[in-house]
């Protein structure tokens, strides 16, 4: 009985998800897409392009493909409640198109240069070539070859405004995962935009807090992956987080992504508060213990080593956001307790190496609120 209960309940979730979803499809030709964008009836998000990273080799290979007549995978889209189409899933395709034509537009509304193509293994004399150059006419597509681009066709599927609203967000996250996007913060700073664009832009000037980015010392791989962007949304996240909440946080890529979310969806969201909080913290760190905020001390040295600690930051920008008020106004010598969190026996037992995020953040957490409790 209780094996029949378990398949009728997996029938119904399925039965019941299933009509959350409507979607739709069809082929368009690629004049079709280029009057979308002219009319300003698709949103490709300018802010995007950022953590797309489609080489030029890339990019010519789309073209080849249109003029070889080669299918191209089909362009995923959410239609919105005005009936404009968000791009969920191919924009680095739709964009180097728009790119090739000379439409492409970037975060500033400005005019992207056009994009001149590369040799390519099939069509060697593809080199040097742009879509039409009054300038530059024998480096130019010829009518002939322009048309055949405008003709040919990608597919695009749907998904219909009556769907769940977290339909794209999830639809979005699954078609990106392990593509050219590199890391889950970039997946998640295209939810946001989605989502709350406002949000995402108040996040990314905060980011770049000169305090806040001298204390964490990244390297130009990890800023360029949007790392500080990703322990912003921590310290947003985990700063005043009810200690029961930590105890179930399961995967921390899903939990940030779900509070990020949650955040995103506020309409009263606090962005003077948090970002009080967030510098007020940096600045204290900034002017105590600076750029070896984050690093491995060793007592014995009376040094700092090596590179970021997230399991450090976890416990000090956390434990120092919980409290700054009371930092601020007091006599504290936080470059002092920084260095205690290196001998005190519960870190090293909570942090070391093979330690996950689940089991990690629900000590490290209250230990760094009770540290800098003044």
């Amino acid at each position: 009985m209780a094996l029949q209960q378990q398949v009728e309940q997996l029938q119904q979730e399925i039965d019941s998800k299933r009509q959350e979803i409507r979607s739709d499809g069809y082929s368009m030709s690629i004049g079709e897409w280029i009057s979308l964008y002219e009319d300003g009836e698709i949103e490709i998000h300018p802010e995007f392009q950022r953590f797309f990273r489609w080489s030029s080799y890339q990019k010519t290979s789309l073209i080849e493909s249109l003029l070889l007549g080669i299918p191209i995978p089909p362009i995923f889209v959410s239609q919105r409640e005005d009936g404009v189409w968000d791009v969920v899933d191919g924009l680095q395709r739709i964009s180097t198109i728009y790119e090739f034509i000379g439409k492409l537009r970037g975060e500033n509304n400005e005019l992207k240069p056009a994009l001149t193509l590369e040799k390519t293994k099939y069509l060697p004399a593809l080199k040097g070539k742009k879509w039409e150059d009054e300038s530059d006419p024998e480096n130019s597509f010829t009518q002939a070859q322009r048309l055949l681009i405008k003709r040919s066709k990608i597919a695009v599927t749907i998904l219909q405004k009556e769907s769940d609203e977290m339909a794209k967000y999830e639809l979005f996250q699954r078609l990106n995962t392990g593509g050219s996007i590199a890391t889950p913060q970039e997946i998640r700073n295209c939810i946001l935009v989605m989502y709350n664009r406002e949000m995402h832009h108040w996040m990314r000037e905060l980011s770049q807090y000169e305090m806040f980015q001298a204390c964490l010392s990244l390297s130009d791989r990890s800023l360029e992956e949007q790392y500080d962007m990703e322990l912003l949304l921590r310290f947003l996240v985990f700063r005043t987080i009810d200690k029961s909440e930590l105890r179930g946080i399961g995967d921390i890529g899903v939990f940030l992504t779900d509070k990020m979310v949650e955040m995103a969806k506020q309409k009263d969201y606090n962005y003077e508060k948090e970002s009080k909080a967030f510098k007020s913290t940096f600045d204290i760190l900034f002017n105590k213990t600076g750029s070896n905020t984050f690093r491995k001390y060793v007592p014995q040295k009376d040094r700092f080593s090596g590179g970021f600690l997230v399991s450090a930051f976890e416990v000090i920008a956390l434990g120092v956001g919980y409290n700054y008020k009371q930092l601020q106004n007091s006599d504290v010598d936080v470059e002092k307790l920084v260095k205690h969190i290196w001998t005190d026996t519960q870190y090293p037992s909570w942090s070391g190496g093979g330690t996950d995020a689940k089991a990690r953040i629900p000590k490290l957490i209250p230990l760094g609120r009770e540290i800098f409790k003044v």
